[in-house]
């Protein structure tokens, strides 16, 4: 049932968020035009009713049309959409959303059947007229059919919305929207559901309220609040702030959904605050203009009337304080998952419901890496985002990486690692079979996207490993330490003079040889391994290893550190800290996560850069 309507959802979302930009334009026409706008005029206002009598809708439809035909099917999809829109006083979102679809289907069908089967000369007539005679077709049954069933739809929904308005009931309505939105339905709500009912209202009145059920910034900015004040767990603390300004002032609400996983309880919380603002929005007789995409203060806020400004930004600031009011006391007091705990959860979840495992996915080596996409439900927020903060992370050390952002139904057939959210797996397996599947939950702190990272830039670390152990260890399951025999005191070197890079991956493949970890052959490999791809992680920290051909000259699993206070150049960056790594099969990931997981604490890294104290050092990384 849940995979039916995320589907269903796709499908409607797909077919509105392209054409967001034309609802855009009509809320800004009516917001600063109509006679209660922000500067009325008369003439300009009148754009309004067209636009969403017949641009929109045939917009709609076309795109409906493009997704399950092409372009023939955009063009049918469009003709076909005309027949409701004439039948009808309502504006016919819904019936673009059918039509649409169903005019792609049948070109499809009819270019399927003709295909092998086209006389020659005859194909430029044949498809012609094809469009036409099925697009008009469609449009008869739009006319006759579809466009009264979608009046008579919109007419009992718009008479059950008056209902719940009039007996103040509306506010209960949060009571669905919030868990749905939590998993990762509110397209499928908002485009989907509430913006056909809203055009209808706003196409009447001039506003709807119904546009501010689902978008309302506040219910979400109270959670995140509350996890920035009150969390236990520092790492889920420190990422808040950041998540609060992508969620406020970027509109992705996806951002703190994982923040209500980790603690399913907090879920009380943005219900109970969109349930006031809802009511305030009644009382008070607010309403947007137009659909606020996404939903940012900013975009909620410039589709509001001028004269109900003030209303709306109380209305905010009630859900944000309701919110945060409820949900502090249950972070405080809950021991609840750490986010990345609940960032796994949500990829095990996905993937057992299939039979699947992170896993599954192939494993692409750095160099075979040409592109990362990062894909969303509509490619157009979250993942937009997630793939600008990656380039600019990756950019230094992998120049040659190309990073993109698109719908997840739309990935392209280069792609070598897609970037996705954990609920929309499924259809990125379908849309990129080809391509090593890396799941998210939060593009702020998640340690799947590290994981990635070090697979870029190391060259030979299957990220699924590193993902596995990180969950695991926050199942309760201790993390793998490195023991005594793996690193032991003499295979740290401090204070180290100042070297060239060759020179410092020479020392480590030495000293790696010296502890009988590998053959004297290994230095070699590490320094054919530096050629391919810097083993230079960030923070001052690079991590030279073999190659993949040199397993064979690895005697056991170790590693050394050599500190070098002054730095060691790797390229534009400098390392104070070169770890050498030998590992015997996959053991040398458990060695990286360790060092990854002790780095992590800026006191403690800075002090390693610095300290004489090799005791302190082997403590930390044992």
């Amino acid at each position: 049932m849940k995979n039916g309507v995320q589907k269903m959802g796709k499908v409607l979302s797909g077919m509105v968020m392209p054409n967001i930009g034309a609802l855009i334009a009509f809320g800004f026409l009516a917001a600063l035009f109509i006679e209660s706008g922000w500067i009325p005029n008369a003439q300009l206002a009148e754009l309004n009713g067209p636009m969403l009598t017949y641009l929109i809708p045939i917009l709609i439809a076309g795109q409906g049309g493009y997704m399950f035909g092409g372009d023939r099917g955009r063009v049918v999809g469009s003709i076909a959409i005309m027949g409701a829109i004439v039948s009808s006083d309502y504006t016919m979102l819904m019936a673009a959303m059918v039509l649409g679809p169903l005019g792609g289907w049948c070109i499809k069908k009819f270019d399927d059947a003709m295909d092998g089967h086209m006389p020659a000369g005859f194909e430029m007539l044949i498809n012609n007229f094809s469009c036409g005679i099925i697009g008009m077709l469609l449009a008869i049954v739009g006319y006759y059919a579809i466009g009264p069933v979608m009046s008579a739809i919109l007419a009992i929904l718009t008479a059950g919305v008056n209902i719940l308005i009039n007996a103040n009931l509306l506010p209960l309505i949060a009571i669905f929207i919030e868990p749905a939105k939590v998993l990762f339905l509110n397209n499928a709500i908002n485009q989907g559901v509430f913006t056909p009912l809203a055009s209808v209202q706003a196409a009447e009145a001039g506003k709807s309220i119904i546009y501010m059920l689902e978008p309302n910034p506040g219910p979400g900015l109270g959670v995140l609040l509350a996890y920035m004040f009150f969390c236990k767990d520092k790492a889920t603390k420190d990422s808040a702030p950041g998540a609060i300004i992508i969620h406020f002032l970027g509109g992705i609400h996806e951002i703190y959904f994982p923040y209500v996983l980790m603690n399913p309880a907090v879920i009380v919380a943005p219900i109970c605050g969109n349930i006031v603002a809802i009511f305030w929005f009644n009382l008070t007789g607010c309403g947007l203009v137009g659909p606020a995409s996404p939903g940012s203060i900013i975009a909620f806020l410039m589709m509001t009337p001028a004269n109900k400004m003030l209303f709306t930004i109380i209305g905010v600031a009630l859900a944000t304080g309701i919110s945060f009011a409820i949900a502090s006391p249950i972070v405080r007091m809950s021991g609840g998952k750490s986010l990345e705990a609940a960032q796994s959860e949500m990829a095990s979840m996905k993937a057992e419901s299939k039979g699947q495992t992170v896993a599954d996915a192939p494993t692409k080596e750095a160099g075979q890496v040409k592109k990362v996409v990062f894909a969303c439900d509509a490619g157009m927020g979250s993942s937009a985002m997630g793939a600008t903060k990656f380039r600019n992370r990756v950019k230094t050390v992998r120049p040659d990486l190309t990073v993109i952002n698109t719908s997840v139904d739309n990935i392209p057939g280069d792609c070598d690692i897609a970037v996705v959210q954990t609920t929309l797996v499924e259809r990125a397996r379908k849309s990129a079979p080809q391509a090593q599947i890396v799941t998210i939950g939060n593009f702020l702190a998640d340690p799947n996207l590290d994981a990635l990272y070090v697979q870029l830039t190391t060259g030979d670390v299957p990220v699924e490993k590193v993902i596995a152990a990180s969950a695991a260890a926050d199942d309760g399951i201790p993390t793998p330490t490195v023991k005594k025999t793996v690193m032991v005191a003499e295979g740290i070197k401090l204070n180290q003079a100042p070297v060239t890079k060759e020179e410092a991956i020479q020392a480590a493949g030495e000293l790696l040889a010296q502890l009988g970890y590998v053959d004297a052959s290994y230095a070699d490999a590490m320094q054919e391994r530096e050629k391919l791809v810097t083993t230079y992680m960030g923070m001052g920290v690079a991590i030279p290893h073999g190659t993949t051909q040199a397993k064979g000259t690895v005697k056991k699993t170790g590693i050394v550190l050599l500190q070098y206070p002054e730095g060691v150049s790797f390229g534009d960056e400098k390392a104070q800290l070169v770890f050498g790594i030998a590992g015997i099969g996959d053991e040398h990931l458990d060695l990286l996560a360790k060092i990854c997981e002790t780095l992590e604490d800026e006191e403690t890294l800075d002090k390693m850069k610095n300290t004489n104290d090799v005791d302190w050092v082997l403590k930390q990384l044992t």
